[in-house]
């Protein structure tokens, strides 16, 4: 009976000792501590995967980045050569313009001098007439064509006479040298011109200076 009673007992201790899936004891505390260094070790390597994947994108950022400079150099050099060459072109068109205007006025001048060297051919001739001629009338006459030919000579060019006498006065146009008593019609007005002015295209070339009625 003591043999027997020490048999039962040995029996419940080993299975006492097994675990409530079977298993000896202990058995499932090494599975799960093989589990947690399972998912320590994973853990560990998604860390490493995630660094080397920020290092190769680090180079490659930077790969990208050397291939992008000789294209950024080559731009650069581009637009100086742009820069350059339009410097150069606006300072060529300014030495021309100016240039330009220069010859404008020379030549300018030189079309009025050559309009007026007939006028005053016709002159000098009628000066030796008068020295000649004694024919008052005649002279009268050619003097006459001659005013008429510079006239007309100043009008080509765009010189035209003011009209002044009998018209309002105009501070624009005319230049008020004295004052007249001529009566209350004529009160204001150019009752007569003492210098004839001249306009220059639209623009006063000589003001006309005016006696004004008052």
């Amino acid at each position: 009976m003591e043999q027997e009673k020490v048999y039962n007992e040995e029996v419940k201790d080993r299975e006492g000792s097994k675990g409530a899936s079977g298993e000896p004891a202990g058995a499932e505390s090494a599975r799960a501590n093989m589990a947690d260094g399972g998912e320590a070790t994973h853990d560990t390597m998604s860390e490493a995967d995630a660094a080397d994947k920020k290092a190769s994108d680090k180079e490659s950022a930077e790969a990208a980045k050397e291939e992008q400079k000789p294209d950024l150099e080559a731009e650069i050099a581009e637009w100086r050569d742009k820069y350059l060459r339009l410097q150069a072109e606006f300072d060529n068109y300014r030495k021309r313009t100016l240039r330009e205007k220069m010859e404008l006025v020379q030549t300018g001048g030189r079309d009025v001098l050559l309009a007026l060297l007939p006028v005053r051919d016709d002159v000098q001739r009628a000066v030796e007439a008068m020295e000649k001629s004694d024919d008052i009338a005649a002279l009268r006459a050619g003097v006459n064509l001659i005013a008429q030919k510079f006239t007309e000579a100043l009008r080509q060019r765009g010189v035209t006479e003011i009209e002044a006498k009998g018209n309002e006065f105009d501070a624009d146009l005319h230049e008020a040298v004295a004052k007249f008593a001529a009566g209350e019609e004529n009160k204001g007005r150019v009752i007569d011109v003492v210098q004839t002015g001249y306009m220059l295209g639209d623009k006063v070339l000589r003001f006309a200076k005016v006696v004004v009625g008052e």
